[in-house]
């Protein structure tokens, strides 16, 4: 419900979700009659119209040092985002490209400025990129041949989206 987050042991409900048990990293919840397995590690929609990739709002709470960051998927491989409203584009290490199977060399080269000095980049177009369960497609990026600890989750993305800041937490509500 974009409130600050709460705990609840099994069995317990909130609102209209019941959880119904945690194991390891993934919890099984109730919703309306309907089970479904979220990952704890990452932001989930339900109860509101999400669920699949039909979901239209993410919730991202800061980390201890004010920065939001979350699982996601690019072209349904799994990386680490860094929200960074300052970057034009998503940006990707090559390192991280090549992890995820993405193919950025056939792209031409392209000379950018960053806060670490002027790099090389290669910019491409990817497929989908995934937040919990909203996903975006036909998304522009830079492959950058700077190593990052993250994949930056730029403005290409974010415009998708109002995005508004509730206390230590980020509520993208995707546009139409």
């Amino acid at each position: 419900d974009g409130a600050a987050p709460r705990t609840v042991a099994a069995g317990e409900k909130l609102g209209s979700v019941k959880l119904v048990s945690v194991q390891g990293d993934q919890a099984v919840v109730e919703v309306g009659g309907q089970r479904a397995t979220l990952r704890m590690d990452q932001p989930a929609s339900v109860g509101g119209g999400g669920g699949g990739a039909g979901g239209t709002r993410i919730v991202l709470p800061a980390n201890s040092g004010g920065h939001f960051m979350t699982l996601g998927a690019i072209n349904g491989r799994s990386v680490n985002f860094m929200v960074d409203t300052g970057a034009t584009l998503v940006s990707i290490s090559a390192a991280d490209a090549l992890r995820i199977g993405l193919d950025y060399k056939k792209s031409s080269p392209v000379q950018i400025n960053t806060a670490n000095g002027v790099g090389r980049a290669f910019r491409v177009r990817l497929n989908t990129v995934r937040v919990g369960d909203v996903e975006v497609y036909d998304v522009d990026a830079l492959v950058s041949e700077q190593p990052m600890p993250y994949v930056l989750l730029g403005n290409s993305f974010i415009n998708r989206f109002s995005m508004q800041r509730e206390g230590d937490q980020m509520v993208l509500q995707k546009r139409y």
